[in-house]
């Protein structure tokens, strides 16, 4: 991507658009498959999160994000963000910073006061990335598996 152009970000709903975007999601999510990832990300939908991608000027789908707005007690109403992966292929380039910078933007659209999200421990690049773009560490996440 060049520095004087943007890439095409918009939301995406059907499966032809969710099946372009599987190569680039399973990135992160590579204990999916094609058919688990559409019939989650349509329950998702459902429930009212939204799957944002940025495509290159080819229109090939470089970034992607999965969100959904918020209302809590400690934060307000707030975008929290579920997914969000940059092709590994074109980290570095823009992409990310483009669906981020999107990401809070609609968040204010949308009256939003905050804009929220984890991240694994095992990912300093990602941290790394996100502290670059002013997010900041504000809690820690804890979590246990009900088996």
């Amino acid at each position: 991507m060049s520095a004087d152009s943007l890439p095409e970000i918009r939301t995406i709903v059907g499966d032809a658009e969710l099946r372009a975007a599987w190569p680039l999601v399973s990135q992160l999510r590579p204990e999916f498959d094609e058919a688990r990832f559409l019939a989650q990300m349509h329950r998702q939908i459902a429930e009212g999160c939204r799957a944002t991608v940025a495509f290159d000027a080819q229109g090939v789908p470089r970034a992607f994000a999965c969100w959904r707005v918020m209302e809590m007690l400690a934060v307000g109403l707030h975008v929290y963000v579920d997914d969000l992966i940059t092709d590994q292929s074109v980290r570095s380039q823009g992409y990310g910073k483009a669906m981020l910078d999107w990401l809070k933007a609609e968040a204010k659209r949308l009256g939003c006061v905050r804009l929220q999200l984890d991240s694994g421990t095992h990912r300093p690049h990602a941290h790394a990335f996100y502290m670059r773009e002013r997010l900041r560490i504000e809690a820690f996440h804890f979590g246990v598996e009900l088996t």
